[in-house]
């Protein structure tokens, strides 16, 4: 049976790339790299370094694959996606099918593919077209909320309080929630619309490489240095990954 390795590596530091992570990819007959189009060669080039740095094993061939567009228009939010995630799940059939029958391959995915990836979701959505047999594996990786508070030098929750993890999107929507809300995927940088100044923030784009940028302080006092940096870092490089976590309280208040 074939078998298929998804592999956290963490945030683009290949240093972040566990010995778990190394030996699965070196076990695997292909490692599948997806291309992501015009304007994000960075986040290709950083997969191949790691396939470069740690894959000794000569019968392991790297195959590209081309990412299919997520339409929008017309559809819902969910209904993008999901249209999404069937065309990849196409895609995906097709590149397991290229294994030796009992051969394995490998998905290297950003941060960890626990956490707002949905490469686990597609491989469920590919073994339910019951074109081919194979099963899969999961390895963790050093996800970007522990990238973030580790360049911030700072835990991540209160004492004895939650942390929530969040979109964008929903804190838009529903404003903040927690005490401390770590938020991902916010292309609209939503923290402008929150209206608690005093709130905390820490911030941070490319986590763990020589690219990295972090800003923290009270939210009134450092939101537009924030913009401002990110606005000329996507501009510089083609792409950007952030996130940030807000908090508000203070650490050690009465439970």
């Amino acid at each position: 049976m074939r078998h298929i390795h998804i592999i956290g590596i963490g945030t683009g530091n290949p240093e972040h790339v566990t010995i778990q992570a190394i030996n699965a990819m070196n076990a695997a007959d292909a490692v599948f790299l997806p291309t992501k189009g015009e304007g994000k060669e960075g986040l290709v080039s950083v997969r191949r370094e790691i396939c470069e740095r740690y894959i000794s094993n000569p019968r392991c061939s790297i195959i590209d694959y081309e990412v299919p567009k997520r339409q929008t228009e017309g559809r819902s939010y969910v209904q993008g996606v999901a249209e999404w995630h069937a065309s990849l799940a196409d895609s995906y059939v097709e590149l397991i099918l290229s294994l030796p029958p009992n051969g394995a391959g490998a998905f290297l995915v950003w941060g960890d593919p626990s956490l707002y990836d949905s490469t686990i979701r597609i491989i469920e959505r590919a073994r339910e077209r019951m074109v081919i047999e194979f099963d899969y594996s999961v390895v963790p990786g050093i996800t970007s909320v522990q990238a973030l508070t580790a360049s911030h030098r700072i835990p991540l929750n209160h004492v004895g309080k939650p942390v929530e993890i969040t979109t964008g999107r929903r804190l838009s929507e529903l404003g903040l929630q927690s005490e401390s809300t770590v938020v991902m995927l916010d292309g609209d940088q939503s923290f402008r619309k929150i209206d608690e100044p005093d709130a905390e923030i820490f911030w941070g784009a490319y986590l763990g490489t020589e690219d990295e940028i972090i800003v923290s302080g009270r939210l009134g006092d450092v939101a537009e240095e924030i913009l401002k940096a990110r606005a000329e870092a996507r501009q510089r490089h083609g792409w950007i990954m952030d996130i940030y976590l807000l908090r508000k309280g203070r650490d050690l208040e009465e439970l």
